[in-house]
């Protein structure tokens, strides 16, 4: 292989966990939670629908036309994702607001401890690296946070190429830019949708969706990606 491409959401990194989101989203608001509450609020926000979380139980008809074009517009991913928490009567004015600013920050988010050790054997390597996600904004800046912005070659963000996966014109998007063919590239993620990089010509590697902090296997893409 010269090349991996890798998923974020579910692969690299994965969302704060609901109750430190809630908190951290109503202490932005000004106001202070107590566990039980914000532990109880968490669930009806997971079910109404979390950027980054599960999809929504229910998606209301005024907010249709954002949610499918969420991964393509940034106004349309804020959108669906403010309009689905405001769903939920938390008695917390900003708090829609507020729970989606703490998905663009890195502070929301925890990588992998798979992902830095896993990204910096194939740099060793000389095996090139793209993050192909489907997203409404830009990611760069929370692997420049992690220190790990030097290990990416490219990104495919959906809402900038225009294509979401599992169309393949995103995967070729993404090893034109990293200047190799398909059929010499590995896609890493944790859907069907990644494995849909399988159409594009490239190889695809599906690991489970672990929670934040715990090892997802990453470090199975070695066995694939390197020279034996």
């Amino acid at each position: 292989m010269e090349a991996v491409l890798f998923d974020f959401h579910g692969t690299l990194a994965q969302v704060e966990k609901p109750h430190d989101w809630v908190l951290a989203a109503a202490a932005a608001c000004g106001a202070t939670l107590e566990r039980a509450r914000a532990t109880g609020l968490a669930d009806r926000l997971l079910t109404a629908g979390r950027a980054g979380g599960p999809l929504p139980a229910r998606v209301p008809p005024a907010l249709a036309e954002l949610w499918a074009d969420r991964d393509l517009y940034p106004h349309a991913h804020r959108g669906a994702y403010t309009g689905l928490a405001a769903t939920v009567d938390a008695g917390i004015d900003g708090l829609a607001d507020a729970l989606y600013d703490r998905v663009l920050v890195p502070e929301g988010w925890v990588p992998y401890p798979d992902a830095a050790p896993t990204l910096a054997a194939l740099r060793e390597a000389g095996v090139k690296v793209a993050v192909v996600s489907n997203i409404g904004f830009d990611i760069r800046p929370f692997f420049a946070a992690w220190g790990l912005d030097g290990l990416i070659d490219a990104y495919a963000l959906s809402y900038e190429v225009g294509r979401c996966k599992p169309d393949p014109g995103i995967f070729w998007r993404a090893c034109g830019m990293l200047g190799v063919d398909p059929e010499r590239a590995l896609m890493v993620g944790d859907t069907a949708a990644d494995a849909g990089a399988v159409r594009a010509g490239c190889a695809a590697l599906v690991l489970p969706e672990a929670e934040p902090g715990r090892p997802n296997g990453l470090g199975s893409v070695l066995g694939l990606a390197l020279p034996r």
